[in-house]
């Protein structure tokens, strides 16, 4: 690898320095909050009960088209094999490249057991503005979700050169194995399905292929600090770097546990009004195609329609899936009424995220936006994959960062 030399063992990972390249000309990597994590006050009032199992209803399993997750596998540089996994909790990105006295200060932070550097930028792939990762295969692979961690071909491919994209991106946005997608740099070849579990980050490349890109070097940092209280350890980083610099939690975002409508404050719902006009708003753009990262208004993907539609309503909605699961409390799909979302979890890759949202129209349907070459419909309700019905609460949705 060009330009690589450490900062001690004591880091855990490699920095890589050298030549700096003129990023002027490169658009600010602008970082969509990766995860949705609520304050302490919002917590307080969702007390734990053990979901229910949700009622039978009418509903029509969606066959998901069978794919595979690999493209044929080609190694150029052999990637070293897995060790320990280091689950990430903290994602960084600065305007400038981090220093190793930065590096150093952070490693000290009580709690943090396991540093990653990479490069991050918005790069066009297809003809789409997607959040890339710039990376070092053998090493980052440890802080991505088992299933990616674990296969060897996956990394081979992205050490040869491919992009790895995430599973929504290839399979509803349109990106399939094997095919030579358009980059800055030319064509470059999907080479896996690979959710890192970073949510907005939908495309890994090897550093080698980010430099290619046009990326800027060493300006993301990933931590891992499972003992530490994630909020405040990303409050204490902030503290030691630039303004500017943006800090997201990643792990802390769990489904919130299901609880009764009573128990929440009165008037922490949508209205009847909000819910007509967010209701009227999602139909009117029925027939309009599905594009993925589109917020409207004439073309959209599942969580752009539905940031959208509740827009029209006045309400605060959160742009991706998995900020959009932590907008309100969890209700038995036997008890859901319309204008609840409902979410899903078709990720085979990651299998825990939240990767479809739709709203619920009533009657045992629902209305989302599919897939690439699909449109906006209303279609009976899918409990495949099913991850749970979220009522939404428009003063918990302005809080999710």
């Amino acid at each position: 690898m060009r330009g690589g030399s450490g900062i001690g063992r004591d880091l855990g990972f490699l920095l890589r320095s050298g030549r700096r390249r003129d990023h002027r000309r490169l658009i600010p990597f602008i970082v969509v909050t990766l995860v949705a994590v609520l304050t302490a006050d919002v917590l307080l009032l969702t007390e734990a009960n053990r979901p229910s199992e949700p009622a039978a209803e009418p509903v029509r399993v969606r066959q998901t088209p069978r794919q595979s997750l690999m493209a044929d596998s080609r190694t150029v540089r052999p990637v070293a094999p897995l060790g320990k996994l280091h689950k990430p909790h903290v994602f960084v990105v600065t305007r400038k490249p981090f220093t190793q006295k930065q590096l150093q200060k952070i490693a000290r932070l009580s709690g943090v057991r396991a540093l990653e550097l990479a490069d991050a930028a918005s790069v066009t792939l297809d003809g789409k503005r997607v959040q890339t990762l710039a990376v070092e295969p053998s090493t980052f692979r440890a802080f991505t979700p088992k299933v990616t961690a674990t296969s060897d071909p996956l990394w081979n491919n992205v050490a040869a050169g491919d992009v790895a994209v995430s599973f929504v991106l290839g399979n509803d946005g349109g990106l399939s194995l094997h095919r030579k997608v358009s980059g800055p740099a030319g064509p470059i070849r999907v080479g896996a399905y690979a959710t890192t579990g970073f949510g907005a980050v939908d495309a890994v490349v090897s550093k080698e292929t980010g430099r290619d890109l046009g990326l800027p070097r060493d300006n993301a940092l990933i931590i891992s600090a499972p003992k530490a209280d994630s909020a405040r350890l990303r409050d204490k980083v902030l503290k030691l770097l630039p303004k500017g610099t943006q800090a997201a939690l990643v792990n802390p975002v769990r489904p919130q546990p299901q609880v009764k409508a009573r128990d929440w404050p009165t008037g922490a719902f949508m209205t009847g009004e909000q819910l007509t006009a967010a209701l009227r708003a999602a139909a009117s753009k029925l027939g309009r195609p599905y594009v993925w990262g589109a917020e409207g208004p004439d073309s959209f993907d599942c969580s752009g329609l539905v940031q959208w539609a509740f827009a029209q309503a006045g309400v605060k909605m959160p742009r991706v899936t998995h900020q959009q699961w932590v907008t309100g409390p969890q209700v038995p799909l036997s008890q859901a009424h319309p204008g609840d979302l409902l979410f899903w979890r078709h990720d085979p890759t990651n299998p825990g995220y939240i990767s479809h949202v739709g709203i619920y129209w009533g009657d045992g349907k629902m209305l989302h936006a599919p897939r690439t070459g699909d449109v906006v419909k209303i279609v009976p309700v899918s409990t495949r994959n099913l991850a749970g019905v979220v009522r939404v609460s428009p003063q918990v949705a302005a809080r999710v960062r």
